[in-house]
């Protein structure tokens, strides 16, 4: 099996794509509500934050407070280091996790929609193929100010504060153009499916660990043999 990084940007349409996915029956994660989980009262990474930042970054149920803890590493990158040091491993972790699962139930590939693939490159080195969903920026301009109800200034604002679009395009192996007629964009998806589908990349690791798991019944059928001839 083998894993696709999926990102887009604010209004591009990412998340339609990913339910179109899903509708396919790929199996997709979300980095974000992992990145959400890991941080939980209990785990590990939880008890870290409180340690490094102090319970000021917590609500009143213990739940970090994401809003205080994202004003105290803004403009900080030391500090923001120090979080992406508690959190990017547990993350990892939780991400092989859940691939694992899916390996088990035979997919060919699974992918991981990672809104910030190309912006931390934390996980770029673990995706076989990268997927961007590209609109136009008048586009994406366009569908922000009707989505969020916002004028064209703050929708530019919003815009800017991210990658450009056109930028995450020519780093990406794969890339849906969403910027005219769904339909356009929903065949893409399909073809690109067909395509990841057809590919025999996931072929080394399955025969490499069905390999290993013969390996291992072979020395289990053998000690059993051993203690059944000479008890």
């Amino acid at each position: 099996m083998f894993l696709v990084g999926l990102t887009g940007g604010i209004a591009s349409g990412k998340s339609s794509v990913i339910q179109v996915f899903q509708q396919l029956g790929c199996a997709v994660i979300d980095v974000d509500i992992i990145a959400r989980h890991v941080v939980q009262p209990g785990y590990p990474a939880h008890r870290r934050i409180v340690e490094a930042f102090g319970t000021e970054v917590l609500l009143e149920n213990g739940d970090i407070n994401r809003k205080v803890l994202g004003d105290l590493i803004f403009n900080q990158p030391d500090r923001r280091q120090l979080l992406n040091a508690i959190t990017h491993p547990e993350i990892q972790k939780e991400m092989m996790k859940e691939t694992f699962k899916y390996f088990l139930r035979g997919y060919r590939y699974v992918i991981l929609d990672i809104p910030l693939l190309f912006e931390t490159k934390k996980l770029l080195k673990y995706m076989k193929h990268t997927v961007v969903v590209y609109c136009d920026r008048d586009t994406q301009l366009v569908r922000l100010m009707r989505r969020n109800s916002l004028n064209r200034e703050e929708a530019e604002a919003r815009i800017n504060a991210q990658l450009p679009l056109t930028d995450k395009a020519r780093m990406a192996r794969h890339v849906l153009d969403n910027s005219g007629e769904w339909s356009i964009t929903k065949r893409q998806v399909i073809l690109l499916h067909a395509e990841l589908e057809r590919s025999l990349e996931y072929l080394p690791l399955r025969l490499g660990v069905l390999t290993c798991l013969a390996g291992i019944a072979s020395l289990l059928y053998l000690l059993t043999r051993y203690f059944l001839l000479y008890p």
